[in-house]
Parts: structure tokens; C-alpha cells; sequence
């Protein structure tokens, strides 16, 4: 039954916060005309009548521990005027931790965004206190830098989690 109570805190954070929190850092203090749209979709496998297996992106109903999301930002520059060098961090859930198959060129962090890498450049404290190389469960944040967006231009960013 502990699990369920897992379960249901999980749908209730997801419910509360449909999408994942996205923080542009690029020109303090000016107004950027680049808009952000974050969402989180569930990975679920259909079959059709001919036993053809198809992977969905649905919105998440009941999820589960070992279930796969991915979490998504949507971009769009509004403006009239080419935006250089957009920073985009989002944060990972708690509930969450980082598929193991991300890119390994992602960059993130493991210790609440203070300092950023591959994850294979970074390090953590396990359990004992000692450094250890970091695994995708210690990672707190995603970013991107997004070297240009033209005017009109619109992209996403996408990271894959798996639900603790």
C-alpha cells in the first residue's frame, strides 16, 4: 500500500503542475520576445490489429513507478530581431530521474543548478560522503543554450524521465 500512496502523490504533483518549470537566463533584466510552453507526456506502447507496435506520446493518466515521460519546452521568438545565445533550464522533479538513454551531450546539473556538465564530467556525494561520478538519478536540472532563434522561429527541447 506504500506505493500507492507514491502513486497518488505523484499524479497530484503532474495534476498541480502540468508542465515543467522552464527559466530563460539570457539578458538579465531585458524583455525577451522569446515565448516558453512547457509540457510532460507519457510514453505508452500501443499494438494495432495487424501486432504492429507504435510508441505514443499521451497525456499521463496513472502512472506508476518505472514509467516513462518525457518532459518537454516549446520556443517561439515573437520579436522582430534575431535572439543570440537563449539559456533554457528546467528543473527535474523529484518523482523523476533521468532516463538513462538522454543524450550524453545534455547538460545539467546535480547539485540544485549551481554548477553544470555532461553528466560524465560531474561528480556527487553518495551516501557516505564520498565523491562519486554522478548518475542520471542525482540530476536536479536540464539546460540548453540555444545559439540563435530568428524572428518567427519556433523549436523544442526535450528530456526523457522515468518516474522513481
Amino acid at each position: 500500500m506504500k506505493w500507492l500512496g507514491k502513486i497518488v502523490a505523484i499524479l497530484a504533483a503532474f495534476s498541480a503542475v502540468p508542465a515543467p518549470v522552464a527559466a530563460q537566463e539570457s539578458a538579465p533584466g531585458a524583455g525577451s520576445p522569446v515565448t516558453l510552453a512547457g509540457d510532460v507526456k507519457a510514453v505508452k506502447t500501443v499494438t494495432d490489429a495487424e501486432g504492429v507496435e507504435t510508441v505514443e506520446l499521451v497525456e499521463p493518466e496513472v502512472i506508476v513507478p518505472g514509467d516513462r515521460l518525457v518532459f518537454g519546452t516549446d520556443y517561439a521568438n515573437t520579436g522582430s530581431e534575431t535572439v543570440s545565445d537563449f539559456v533554457v533550464t528546467n528543473p527535474v522533479p523529484a518523482a523523476v530521474r533521468l532516463a538513462p538513454d538522454a543524450d550524453p551531450d545534455l547538460v545539467v546539473s546535480v547539485d540544485g543548478g549551481k554548477t553544470w556538465g555532461t553528466l560524465s564530467e560531474l561528480t556527487a556525494l553518495g551516501e557516505d560522503g564520498a565523491t562519486r561520478p554522478a548518475t542520471h538519478a542525482d540530476v536536479t536540472h536540464v539546460r540548453w543554450t540555444i545559439e540563435s532563434i530568428a524572428p518567427g522561429e519556433t523549436g523544442r527541447l526535450e528530456y526523457p524521465a522515468i518516474i522513481r
